[in-house]
């Protein structure tokens, strides 16, 4: 774990692989920076949105944990973007340490503070994300200090979200359906139940390959994979055996199906 800002890659290898990969690419919505792990962290974050904006005129986006918020640095990187989309999961320092577990100086209160600082400043769409943990953050004390919260903040949309994915602790749980619509309610959200699982998409042309290189940047469950496939003409069932059969590759089984991600 770091706190510490680091140049992880040379964003003029990244600009030239981004321009190579849309020669082929003829529609989308949006570039999204998200990365393995969190994308603040990278010190040419920057640099590398105002290449992508040079090379597209399509919105850039970044989604971020938003722990780094409290350096000017990273509020002045992540005003060049089009869209930001950073979480708040807790809403004291006792929930931040349980839910988000961070770098061990960084406090809640100046994560929060850093917050309301770039929305102050920020001239984008502003769009939250707080993820619902049963037992956690999910009562009505929680959902009053939510809204307090988000009071304080300027912002566009706010996503009411629960885990969908293999957590990093198996006793996580997710709310009741009816929880996460009081909280999308109580906060004028939208409730994760009623957004549909975005489209992958690739253009490698192997869909073996092109599946490795989606669950190297974001999981993907069963039925993912099989919908991906089949939307390219492919043979789930032969990528799905070749996955299982790969011993570079997390098999987890969550919720009544597998997830695959890379070790």
């Amino acid at each position: 774990m770091s706190n510490k800002r680091k140049p992880f890659f040379e964003v003029g290898n990244m600009l030239s692989e981004l321009e190579m990969y849309l020669r082929d690419v003829k529609e989308y919505d949006v570039v999204t920076l998200v990365g393995d792990g969190e994308p603040t962290l990278f010190e040419g974050l920057g640099d590398l949105i105002r290449g992508i904006k040079a090379i597209t005129d399509k919105p850039v986006a970044v989604i971020t944990n938003g722990a780094l918020l409290y350096e000017k640095s990273v509020r002045e990187d992540l005003c060049e973007a089009h869209i930001v989309l950073p979480s708040l999961d807790a809403y004291d320092e006792r929930s931040f340490k349980s839910i988000n577990r961070p770098y061990g100086t960084i406090r809640f209160d100046e994560v929060l503070d850093g917050l309301k600082k770039f929305s102050s400043q920020y001239r984008g769409q502003l769009w939250i994300e707080i993820m619902l943990v049963k037992g956690m953050n999910d009562s009505q004390k929680a959902l009053e200090a939510f809204r307090r919260m988000l009071g304080e903040i300027k912002y566009e949309k706010v996503f009411i979200n629960a885990p969908v994915r293999p957590p990093a602790e198996s006793y996580v749980e997710t709310p009741d359906d009816d929880v996460i619509e009081k909280f999308a309610r109580g906060l004028n959200g939208y409730s994760i139940n009623h957004l549909t699982e975005s489209e992958f998409s690739s253009g490698i042309k192997d869909d073996f390959k092109a599946v490795i290189s989606i669950i190297g940047r974001h999981p993907m469950n069963q039925h993912e994979i099989s919908s991906f496939i089949k939307s390219r003409g492919g043979n789930p069932e032969e990528v799905l055996g070749r996955l299982g059969a790969d011993e570079t590759i997390d098999k987890l089984e969550y919720k009544g199906y597998v997830t695959y991600r890379m070790k």
